[in-house]
């Protein structure tokens, strides 16, 4: 497997079509987008992998340090620069994070697996309160015993896959000090990190044991200036994420121009799509693409006049730009096809799930759905409306793949751990459970109410009984 880097999600026509030779040359036929917003290519015979990384050097792009016990892809918010509701663009400290790490060798080898994500207080959430660290853009107003301004907040030990979101550590960073700040984050957890038990590897288990207060004096210690400590609630309210605003058309801060959130259903990519993708993000915008943590991409500076040529086009090459269809809404992990830690292949599985949901049940309301293949989550299914967990299970005397089903998950605004309801389904069930759940939903909702806050007002015992008539 090629895993690439690509900080920020921000990706060139010129680099895409760079990506699609090294699908189909050497790899599988077909890239995936993943949740950390950067490309996997598969299938690699090891004879051609040289021919990969140097084919990825001739594009501008790296795969140092993307995988094993290193920390993953830096994410931001996709829309950073054009966002209009935005209070700053992340791009700079996302990417200025992504080079420290490459050029510190002691930022490799952790004891587990790292995240870091920038949110820039816009339109669209890069869910950084699922990451072990989440910058977040605050704004202070005068008056609070600080120069008024734009910082991050720092949020500390999101891992969804053990229930867990990120939490405010209390201080308030000068984006100008990220980099730096993030570089001690990581040294103390390097330093200081469980490496006895593989499962409990990870930053929450340490700030665990220490609590938030002393894991933040040690980070200080590694500091050539103090860390602010400042109260959230003194900090003006951020901006609510727009549902979904990454799928579909939406007027951008430059005058004239819109972005286009483009659904690639779990992500996957044909190179004769990703050529046509960056033929379009060249012909009708500035030639550039973004990624986005929910497998799927934006095209950015499209002008009004060809708003409707982009649209027809990404139908044309098999994709599409609606908000309401469960693949709209569908994130899966790489599954037991490509990774050995699967229970299910979570991606085939996926596209079977929103083919036939689609054709029996008609949504006015966007809904996510994250399938993942094992317990580590990679597809984050505790935050989504519907989790599915992949597991072998018992049919007919036989062992088959399924999955357990949490609802209710959420992040941000409306954050929240998904409740298991149903455990051990086949998948050649789940089906018919899913689609008789959102008939129900729909049937029995409030007026203008969403699925997860149908399924948050109701307890495990009464959706059970529900969505199992």
């Amino acid at each position: 497997m090629l895993r690439c880097r690509i900080p920020a999600g921000e990706l060139t026509a010129f680099q895409m079509r760079g990506l699609a030779d090294i699908a189909e040359q050497w790899g599988g036929g077909y890239a995936d987008i993943t949740t950390r917003a950067n490309i996997q290519i598969r299938e690699i015979p090891p004879r051609y992998m040289v021919k990969c990384i140097l084919k990825l050097q001739e594009i501008g792009l790296t795969s140092r340090g993307s995988g094993v016990d290193n920390i993953r892809n830096i994410t931001a918010t996709p829309t950073a620069g054009i966002d209009r509701d935005e209070l700053i663009d992340t791009r700079p400290f996302a990417k200025g994070v992504h080079h420290y790490i490459l050029n510190n060798r002691d930022m490799y080898d952790l004891p587990r697996k790292f995240n870091i994500a920038f949110e820039g207080g816009g339109a669209i959430s890069a869910v950084a309160d699922t990451n072990d660290i989440g910058f977040m853009a605050v704004r202070v107003m005068e008056g609070k015993g600080v120069e008024p301004g734009i910082y991050f907040r720092v949020e500390l030990a999101g891992i969804t896959g053990h229930q867990q979101f990120a939490k405010d550590s209390g201080i308030l960073v000068k984006p100008n000090e990220c980099v730096a700040v993030a570089a001690a984050i990581v040294r103390v957890f390097i330093e200081n990190g469980d490496r006895t038990n593989r499962k409990r590897a990870r930053l929450k288990y340490l700030i665990d044991e220490w609590g938030i207060p002393k894991f933040i004096e040690e980070v200080e210690k590694k500091l050539t200036f103090p860390l602010v400590r400042f109260p959230l609630e003194q900090c003006e309210q951020r901006n609510v994420p727009f549902s979904h605003g990454h799928i579909g058309v939406f007027k951008q801060a430059q005058q004239g121009l819109n972005y286009i959130g483009a659904v690639i259903t779990v992500g996957r990519m044909k190179p004769r799509q990703m050529r046509r993708l960056a033929d379009v993000a060249q012909n009708y915008g500035s030639g550039e693409l973004r990624l986005t943590v929910w497998q799927n991409l934006l095209i950015p500076n499209i002008p009004d006049a060809y708003v409707e040529t982009v649209k027809k086009n990404l139908v044309k090459m098999g994709f599409h730009y609606q908000t309401t269809t469960i693949s709209g809404g569908l994130v899966a992990c790489t599954g037991n096809t490509g990774c050995q830690w699967a229970s299910t292949n979570t991606k085939g599985q996926a596209v079977l799930l929103a083919r036939y949901l689609e054709k029996k049940v008609q949504l006015d309301r966007p809904i996510n759905i994250h399938l993942t293949g094992c317990p580590n989550s990679c597809a984050q299914h505790y935050m989504g409306d519907i989790g599915l967990l992949g597991a072998k299970v018992k049919q007919g005397g036989d062992t088959v793949e399924g999955y357990h089903v949490v609802m209710g998950g959420g992040f941000g605004n409306k954050q929240a751990v998904a409740r298991e309801i149903f455990k051990g389904v086949p998948f050649n069930e789940l089906t018919g459970l899913l689609e008789h759940a959102l008939r129900t939903y729909l049937a029995k909702r409030k007026s203008g109410e969403s699925f997860v806050e149908f399924t948050r007002r109701h307890s495990v015992k009464e959706l059970q009984e529900m969505f199992s008539e």
